[in-house]
């Protein structure tokens, strides 16, 4: 098959293009009937089977990312619609669904997540890239790309389909703490961070082995921007903060079993899986540095009673 050309040899332009129709056309559906049953998240296979499809190329490096990414987003995107079918609406959108520029805002950072996070596969695929020989799969780093994707992979839907089923056999005063939620607070997060690694590990073998040079080269590595993105976004703007605190801080002030929960937080790591009887016994200062706990995550209860008074005395 025949390399196809589009707009630039990267495909940026041609996946942007792509991602900004895709989402928006989402988006008049959700704006227009107030329908929440629409995901995004389909558009990362969309771009892994474009680029693949114009790259003319199908080297097995090239078939393994792009295929895990579209296995990663078909699930994920099932999952979601499968939830919204069963709750009936997103309460991510309960805010933003009656504001057009709210409920614009939300889809227009997706383009970006979609379009950014892509990009390891896209430029993969893309004809500056494979225009170098590649040599044959199956090195090392291509090994470890693929068991870290399957423990991510493992860890992100499992975990998903474990609080799915405890939310609905159990009350809103109970903990979460059985399963992956033993050793990690958010497990598909970790899962979901470990196969956007694994993939751009993949990606960037042909560049690290020395075979695709030039700005070819610079560019896979580049490409580590899109687990950093999906990295930081889960950390620091829609993951983490939007749960550590405040559902600590709503447990507290309504009095809801917050002294289990408050247990479930001091003996569970809050990312990296790790054993809970070790994790409660850590000093505070390798849980908030090696741990990722950070300061900005953790609620502390007003004073106001003795375990509120040994709670402000925690760094």
């Amino acid at each position: 098959m025949a390399v196809v050309h589009v707009l630039d040899d990267y495909y940026l332009a041609i996946t942007a293009i792509v991602t900004v129709a895709y989402q928006l056309f989402f988006f008049s559906i959700a704006f227009t009937f107030k329908f929440d049953k629409l995901t995004g998240g389909s558009n990362f296979a969309v771009l892994a089977i474009i680029t693949l499809a114009l790259s003319g190329h199908h080297h097995a490096r090239q078939l393994v990312a792009s295929l895990f990414l579209i296995v990663w987003a078909v699930r994920l995107s099932g999952f979601l619609f499968f939830r919204i079918l069963r709750t009936g609406s997103d309460d991510r959108f309960d805010d933003k669904r009656n504001n057009f520029f709210s409920f614009l805002g939300f889809w227009i950072f997706q383009m970006i997540w979609v379009w950014t996070v892509s990009l390891p596969v896209t430029i993969l695929n893309s004809p500056n890239v494979t225009q170098y020989r590649q040599h044959d799969f199956g090195t090392g780093r291509d090994i470890a790309g693929i068991v870290l994707f399957a423990i991510g992979f493992i860890m992100e839907s499992v975990s998903d389909v474990q609080k799915y089923n405890f939310r609905q056999n159990n009350d809103k005063s109970a903990v979460c703490d059985k399963g992956f939620f033993a050793v990690s607070r958010h497990p598909n997060y970790f899962g979901e961070i470990i196969i956007q690694f694994s993939i751009f590990m993949i990606a960037v073998s042909s560049a690290a082995d020395g075979y695709v040079q030039g700005q070819a080269y610079k560019a896979l590595y580049a490409t580590i921007l899109g687990p950093i993105l999906l990295t930081v976004l889960l950390m620091f703007v829609s993951g983490l903060p939007l749960s550590e605190r405040p559902k600590a801080k709503a447990r507290y002030e309504k009095d809801n079993n917050w002294q289990g929960y408050k247990q479930w937080l001091d003996r569970t790591s809050i990312l990296i899986p790790f054993p809970p009887q070790l994790y409660e016994k850590m000093p505070v200062l390798l849980k908030r540095s090696v741990f990722l706990e950070f300061p900005v995550y953790v609620f502390h209860p007003p004073t106001g009673g003795a375990h509120d008074e040994e709670e402000n005395l925690r760094p």
